[in-house]
């Protein structure tokens, strides 16, 4: 699925850079969440898609889980010198969802390639006002980066 460019947008924070995003599913929601933060670190038109990584989280909250996908895939781009554009979440089992119980799980596909040129540096996604909320259109979540 391509995303729309309404699915996410840089917003202004006081010292370190934020991002709303939306999603008409929760997985959409973790996929765009992922293609904003990487949206600011490089140019994603640019980025060879020539890595395939397989990234798996687990937490007791929604953005508990969220906040795991996000650094899991800054702790790759750290480690490995990779960066991502396309996210394909294979399985997303929310926490208190059957048959998982209170721990929630998230598997996903991740296709990128070499960060050979960061355009920001991202050290980690924070739960400083962190919630991830329902409505109408699908989800929403506003997540602060520290830089």
């Amino acid at each position: 699925m391509r995303p729309e460019a309404s699915s996410f947008e840089e917003i202004e924070h006081t010292a370190d850079w934020a991002i709303r995003v939306r999603g008409a599913t929760l997985p959409d929601l973790f996929a765009n969440a992922a293609r904003a933060m990487y949206s600011l670190v490089v140019d994603l038109g640019a980025l060879p898609l020539t890595e395939t990584r397989t990234v798996e989280v687990e937490g007791v909250s929604v953005e508990g889980m969220l906040v795991k996908w996000l650094n899991e895939l800054l702790y790759i781009t750290e480690m490995d010198h990779l960066a991502f554009s396309r996210f394909h979440i294979e399985a997303l089992d929310a926490p208190g969802d059957p048959p998982e119980g209170p721990i929630g799980r998230l598997l996903a596909r991740v296709e990128g390639g070499p960060a050979r040129e960061l355009r920001k540096y991202i050290k980690a996604a924070t739960y400083h006002g962190l919630s991830v909320r329902r409505d109408t259109d699908g989800y929403s979540a506003e997540i602060v980066f520290d830089v």
